[in-house]
């Protein structure tokens, strides 16, 4: 390949290194910004990361339970999952909250977009507010062992907020939706919800 710039670094060469369905892993040969040689891995998603926060008009929230293989260890998680690169986020996020909740939503605004692990991923995620649930028909692909949970939002951000939630993604869902209804930026039907830091049920 011919060297290119890749902001104040010089990328000489680049290979991949592994591929699967969802990832590739590429080993590139750069110059530093100091000017000195190196090395640089990057791993590339073929999919945008999607969360949902769903929360009813009680101020409900649905939480999924499942082990998580790279960590070796039970999450509790809002709704999350991946969407073909290409294909509107929405629609993603949709399909991600009825399979995994067996929850439909009429309502829908984005939440917060964001970089996963920006040293060494090129990730991205893309976050919504759900509203006006209703039932639909849950669907969890076959590798998905989950258990589902209904909570009270105040609940959550206790969660979030004594280190019992982990994942990234719920965290940054449940901080911007709390902030954005401190500001009075939420939607009405569910503003009030959002606001309330209550005790835990």
């Amino acid at each position: 390949m011919t060297e290119r710039k890749n902001g104040p670094w010089t990328v000489k060469s680049e290979r991949p290194v592994f591929e699967n369905p969802w990832v590739t892993v590429e080993d590139h040969a750069v110059v530093h910004p100091d000017g000195s040689d190196g090395e640089y891995g990057v791993v590339r998603f073929k999919n945008i990361a999607i969360g949902v926060l769903p929360i009813d008009s009680n101020g409900d929230v649905w939480l999924v339970g499942q082990h998580r293989y790279p960590h070796d260890k039970y999450s509790w998680e809002l709704p999350e999952g991946g969407g073909p690169v290409g294909v509107d986020p929405l629609v993603s996020a949709k399909r991600e909250l009825e399979e995994e909740t067996g929850m439909v939503a009429r309502s829908w605004r984005p939440l917060v977009g964001c970089d996963l692990s920006n040293s060494v991923t090129d990730e991205r995620a893309v976050c919504f507010l759900a509203w006006d649930l209703a039932h639909g028909t849950a669907a969890p692909e076959p590798s998905e062992a989950l258990t589902i949970k209904r909570i009270k939002f105040a609940s959550l951000l206790e969660m979030v907020m004594n280190g019992e939630i982990s994942d990234s993604l719920t965290i940054l869902m449940t901080m911007t939706a709390h902030i954005l209804a401190l500001r009075g930026l939420a939607p009405e039907p569910i503003s009030r919800h959002l606001e309330v830091a209550g005790a835990r049920e």
